[in-house]
């Protein structure tokens, strides 16, 4: 009798596994058909381009004969390697990393630390600064070729009111990256400037209260109590700065009128490589020299997201 109940309730026991594994299956079923039109979208339009990209810098394709290329092995990363051009749009674009990303991150900060007070026009000034983010390229490169231009430039015409010589802002091999980087900043640190905000806003204002009531100033509660908490709201802010820094292209290309700068003055390695696909039509050099800035871009994230995830197992 023992026995039979025994046998019984290891059979009801495995029913009722076999359900749960049955359930689970169903869930997990529905679950994938709801993310698999987006995983094909995601596979065709993002993983396959890149591993044919990748096939690509092994051969040398061109645009007039994608289907007759030779394989020439790491023949184009060779030659890349060799090629002078290529280190100095690589020069060009770590320079305009290294100066970029410290002015948006401390400019950023300043302008969240101003506008966090209670302050007349809070929400005006909120507006205004994060405005210029939300406007295309093609806007911005229009109002600052404006700005930059000699003789009439809103820029040069204050330079002069001061009685100081006019600056070749897009003319001058020496000036014209700063101009970019002025144009940068100005366009992208709304950006970082709402992020800073937000990290702002989740500090508990007992603390500051405190801090104030031991006789901290406020230069004291912003570098001991403010910085510090802000701290992943900085890496973070650092990690995005850098990938979209690196791959800096656009506000260069069009405010130089479709060039390279004085003296390829800001050609940086994504010019070079657009150049190099387009212009002269070399799509596997293309493809070679995309994967060594893509590498260097994969570099700086891992790094930087370690330091993240220090900063969290230490939190």
């Amino acid at each position: 009798m023992s026995e039979a109940m025994l046998h019984a309730g290891k059979a009801e026991t495995s029913v009722q596994v076999k359900r749960e594994k049955d359930k689970r299956l169903r869930i997990n079923l529905t679950g994938l058909s709801f993310v698999l039109p987006f995983l094909i979208v995601y596979a065709l339009f993002l993983i396959w381009p890149i591993l044919l990209g990748l096939r690509m810098s092994f051969f040398n394709w061109t645009l007039s004969g994608l289907g007759s290329a030779d394989f020439l092995g790491l023949g184009n990363y060779q030659l890349l390697f060799s090629d002078s051009a290529f280190w100095q749009s690589l020069g060009i674009t770590l320079l305009f990393t290294v100066i970029s990303t410290p002015l948006l991150i401390i400019i950023a900060l300043a302008l969240a630390l101003l506008v966090n007070r209670a302050i007349p026009g809070q929400a005006f000034f909120r507006t205004v600064f994060f405005a210029p983010f939300v406007l295309p390229v093609s806007v911005v490169v229009l109002i600052w070729s404006w700005l930059y231009q000699p003789g009439f430039g809103l820029v040069n015409g204050v330079l002069t009111t001061l009685h100081i010589p006019e600056v070749g802002w897009l003319s001058d091999p020496h000036i014209a990256l700063i101009s970019v980087i002025i144009l940068t900043v100005w366009w992208t640190v709304g950006f970082n400037f709402v992020l800073y905000l937000a990290g702002m806003q989740q500090i508990s204002p007992e603390l500051n209260e405190a801090a104030s009531l031991d006789g901290a100033g406020a230069w004291a509660r912003i570098r001991w109590i403010t910085i510090p908490l802000l701290s992943r709201t900085t890496t973070l802010i650092l990690i995005l700065q850098v990938i979209a820094s690196l791959q800096v292209f656009q506000q260069a290309y069009l405010l130089m009128g479709s060039g390279d700068g004085p003296n390829f003055s800001t050609r940086g390695a994504v010019q070079y490589i657009y150049e190099a696909g387009f212009t002269t039509f070399r799509v596997g050099f293309a493809s070679a020299a995309s994967y060594i800035l893509f590498i260097l871009i994969l570099i700086v994230s891992v790094g930087q997201f370690l330091v993240l995830a220090r900063q969290r197992r230490n939190a």
